[in-house]
C-alpha cells in the first residue's frame, strides 16, 4: 500500500480556482503575502495521515511503540499533534526535552538520545522525567548513574550499539557503521553490561537500541539490523541471565523528493520489521520484545513546504541564469552540506510551460548558496512566489541566523485555516543576546 512519503506534494495539494497552488484548503500565494516570505507551510493531514499509516502498518506487532524523532522539527505544536496520534518522542538535546516538557507532553513517553549528553541535560532529563535515556558510551555511564544516585533516582537505560550495517545513504547520515561517533561497538557491549550489573546500580538496563542512518530506501538493512540486535539478546541472556525486554530499531525511513527517488512505503518496511522480529524471536529462543520505531523525517518532511519570493536574477553570457529568492542556506542547509534535491513550483504559475532552465540561488553571501541547480520551470517575474515541496525535515531544525538574516516563520494549515506555530523573528529578538562590554563604551 503506497504512503505519504512516496509523495513529493503534501496530501491536500491542489491548483485551485485562482490558478495557485493550495494545500490544506489555503492558498499559498495568499498565504505568502499574509506572513511574509520565506515561509514554512506544514499540512496537518499529511502528518496525521503519515503518523496513522505507522500505526496501521505495524497493528500486527505484538507491542510496538512510536517515538518521533523530533529533531526533523521540534515546536510545542507538533509536541502536541505527537500526543494527539499516541507517539511518543525521540529527543536529543536539552532545547528538546525543555519543548516537550513546556508543551505540557507526558514524559514518562520520551527518549533521551545522543552521543555526547552533557551533565546538565542529563540532569535535567532525570528532573522532568524523562522516560528512557539512551546511553551512548562508558563515559554517559558513570555520569549518569552519578546524577541518578544524586537524585535517588533509578533510570531506565537502553544501549545504543553500532550493529555494523551500511545502508546506501549519504555518508554524513549513516550511522550504523562501524566507522561512527555514535553507539557502543559491539566487542566493548560486555565491559558496559558489567559495568551495569556490578558497579552502576542506578541504572536499569531494559534493552538495546540501534539506529543505521537516514533517508533509507532499503528493506533489508532493517531485517539484519533486527538479526544483530536479538542475537546479541541471547547472547547475554546466555551469558549473564539478563533479560532485555526492549528493542529500539531507531528509524531512517527514505521520502521522495524528486522524481527520481523511490522510497519504499511504510508498509513494506513495517512487513519487513515483523517478519524479523518473529523470525529471530523463533531462531533465539526468546520472547518478542517490546519495540520501538522512531520515524522523523518520514513523518513531516513530505508535510511540509517553503516560500520564498522571487528577486533578481543574472544570466550569465553563454552560462547559467541565476534567479534569487529571499532565503537560502539559513532556512535550509541541505542543499550545501548534502548536495540535497528539491522539487520546485512557481505557486502562482503552476501549470506554466517549463521553458526555463535556472539556478535559484538563495540572499547569503556565499557562491555555495544555491538552492536548486539546473531546473526548468517557466518563466520567473520578480515578485513570484516560489514553492519548494518536501522541506518539512531539517528545514527549520537546521536553520541559522548566517549573515545576521532572521529566522523564518511557519504555519500549520488544515480544512482552510492556518496558523503561526513559529512566529518570525524580530531584529530586536536577533540581537537580545548581544552585550556591549563597558570597556568598549
Amino acid at each position: 500500500m503506497k504512503t505519504a512519503n512516496q509523495d513529493i506534494k503534501p496530501i491536500t495539494t491542489k491548483i485551485n480556482q485562482n490558478g495557485n497552488i493550495e494545500i490544506g484548503g489555503c492558498d499559498l500565494v495568499e498565504l505568502a503575502n499574509k506572513y511574509g516570505t520565506p515561509l514554512y507551510v506544514f499540512d496537518e493531514a499529511t502528518i496525521r495521515s503519515i503518523t496513522r499509516s505507522y500505526k496501521d502498518a505495524f497493528k500486527s506487532c505484538k507491542n510496538i511503540n512510536m517515538m518521533f524523532a523530533a529533531k526533523a522539527f521540534m515546536t510545542k505544536a507538533v509536541c502536541k499533534i505527537m500526543e494527539q496520534e499516541e507517539f511518543g518522542l525521540d529527543l536529543c538535546s536539552g532545547g528538546e526535552i525543555y519543548t516537550a516538557k513546556s508543551s505540557g507532553f507526558d514524559m514518562s513517553k520520551t527518549l533521551f538520545n545522543g552521543n555526547n549528553k552533557s551533565y546538565d541535560e542529563l540532569n535535567y532529563a532525570l528532573e522532568c522525567g524523562v522516560g528512557t535515556v539512551s546511553v551512548d558510551n562508558f563515559f554517559e555511564l558513570a555520569l549518569l548513574n552519578d546524577i541518578a544516585k544524586s537524585q535517588n533516582k533509578t533510570v531506565r537505560i537502553l544501549l545504543r550499539i553500532t550493529p555494523g550495517i551500511e545502508c546506501h545513504t549519504h555518508k554524513y547520515i549513516q550511522t550504523g557503521h562501524l566507522d561512527s561517533k555514535f553507539g557502543f561497538d559491539l566487542t566493548r557491549l560486555d565491559e558496559a553490561v558489567e559495568l551495569i550489573r556490578d558497579e552502576y546500580s542506578n541504572l536499569n538496563l531494559s534493552g538495546l537500541h540501534a539506529h543505521i542512518g537516514s533517508q533509507i530506501f532499503e528493506k533489508n538493512v532493517y531485517f539484519d539490523e533486527v538479526g544483530v540486535i536479538f542475537k546479541e539478546i541471547k547472547r547475554i541472556k546466555d551469558k549473564y541471565g539478563i533479560t532485555l525486554h526492549e528493542v529500539n530499531i531507531g528509524g531512517g525511513l527514505g521520502i521522495k523528493y524528486t522524481e527520481k527517488d523511490t522510497p519504499v512505503s511504510i508498509y513494506e518496511i513495517a512487513e519487513t520489521i515483523i517478519n524479523s522480529v518473529k523470525i529471530h524471536s523463533d531462531k533465539y529462543e526468546i520472547e518478542e520484545p517490546s519495540i520501538f520505531i522512531e520515524p522523523g523525517r518520514s513523518v513531516v518532511g513530505t508535510a511540509g513546504v517553503t516560500l520564498y519570493t522571487a528577486g533578481s536574477s543574472k544570466q550569465v553570457p553563454k552560462g547559467r541564469k541565476y534567479q534569487a529568492v529571499d532565503g537560502g542556506m539559513s532556512d535550509n542547509a541541505r542543499p550545501s552540506l548534502y548536495e540535497a534535491e528539491y522539487t520546485v513550483e512557481i505557486a502562482n504559475n503552476p501549470k506554466g510551460e517549463a521553458c526555463e532552465k535556472v539556478t535559484i540561488a538563495g540572499k547569503h553571501c556565499e557562491s555555495g548558496d544555491i538552492l536548486a541547480k539546473d531546473i526548468m520551470l517557466p518563466e520567473i517575474e520578480e515578485g513570484d512566489t516560489i514553492c519548494f515541496y518536501t522541506t518539512g525535515a531539517y528545514g527549520y531544525s537546521m536553520s541559522s541566523n548566517y549573515n545576521r538574516v532572521l529566522k523564518s516563520a511557519a504555519v500549520l494549515v488544515n480544512n482552510g485555516n492556518s496558523d503561526i506555530i513559529i512566529n518570525r523573528q524580530s531584529y530586536e529578538q536577533l540581537c537580545e543576546n548581544d552585550i556591549i562590554p563597558d570597556r568598549l563604551n
